[in-house]
């Protein structure tokens, strides 16, 4: 069925309830009748010819159409409140909004490096940072609603999304830990890494592979306490002793100023690289162009 006249507050109860998991709570968000907010689910539902909740206990669940509904919706209502920010932001001065997407896997340290070149503009920048999935981040990127993906991997050739790599630099890579592991472990590096505790990047980051490979040339079997999806988090538990874990020599004084942790030794030829992620866009960002000029500069 082709919709000819979406209603937009029908769609945005759908998304509440959606959200809060039932009729009620929405109800109460809302400040509406729980009549008033069930009988516009069923003129949405009506409208569409599909059901988009099934009921489950005292919940209802999304059924695979309210499932497809609410990631549009989640954008459309994202936008929208992005947009309230952009205007609001445009009453005060000539202030730039700056949207960037951070891959959970890279380094937040060198993420703030890079967007140095973004706050030094003449014009004042309002930086609004989402952390999430790489994946995530390129479909956001490719409907406009970031304007930059910052990642620790490029975009695979033969992707169907408008969107190109730019290499903003790679690193080697180091493992560090507390003083008192770093103490134990850097005599005899990297022999002494046989059964240290280590924490590492699941296998699904970029880095794990290089990492594990250098292992095996090594003959070397850490004892592996913890993997991480988010670098930040990874980084906390480095920071708390649970064991030695990597990242960019180039951090080196951030990771002792930020973390207490001391390098214990170089994981030689292991290096890690770092992308910005841009759109092609008619008009260019000035904050994403400056970002990309300070690379190429």
């Amino acid at each position: 069925m082709k919709l000819t006249g979406l209603n937009y507050r029908h769609l945005y109860f759908f998304w509440v309830v959606a959200k809060e998991g039932s009729i009620t709570q929405a109800a109460e968000r809302l400040g509406l009748a729980i009549q008033t907010i069930s009988t516009q689910l069923g003129l949405l539902e009506q409208s569409i010819g599909k059901s988009l909740f099934a009921p489950q206990g005292r919940r209802l669940v999304l059924t695979e159409a309210g499932r497809i509904a609410l990631r549009y919706a989640d954008q459309i209502f994202l936008l929208g409140e992005q947009m309230q920010d952009a205007l609001a932001d445009s009453d005060v001065g000539r202030t730039m909004r700056l949207t960037v997407g951070l891959s959970d896997s890279l380094p937040k340290l060198i993420a703030s490096r890079v967007l140095q070149a973004a706050l030094q503009l003449p014009e004042k920048i309002k930086l609004v940072c989402y952390e999430d999935r790489f994946e995530t981040l390129l479909g956001d990127l490719s409907v406009h609603k970031l304007d930059v993906v910052l990642a620790d991997r490029p975009v695979q050739s033969g992707t169907t999304l408008r969107v190109f790599s730019h290499l903003l630099g790679e690193s080697d890579i180091m493992l560090f830990g507390l003083p008192a592991l770093a103490k134990k472990y850097r005599p005899g590096f990297p022999a002494s890494l046989n059964g240290a505790p280590l924490l590492l990047p699941t296998r699904n980051n970029a880095i794990r592979g290089r990492i594990d490979h250098w292992f095996e040339t090594q003959n070397l079997r850490p004892d592996i306490v913890g993997e991480f999806d988010d670098n930040a988090l990874l980084n906390t538990f480095g920071r708390n002793g649970m064991g030695l874990f990597p990242a960019p020599s180039a951090l080196i004084a951030d990771v002792e100023a930020q973390f207490g942790a001391l390098p214990v030794g170089e994981l030689q030829n292991v290096h890690e690289q770092f992308y910005a992620i841009s759109n092609e866009r008619k008009i260019k960002h000035p904050a994403v162009d400056a970002i990309l000029s300070a690379i190429h500069g």
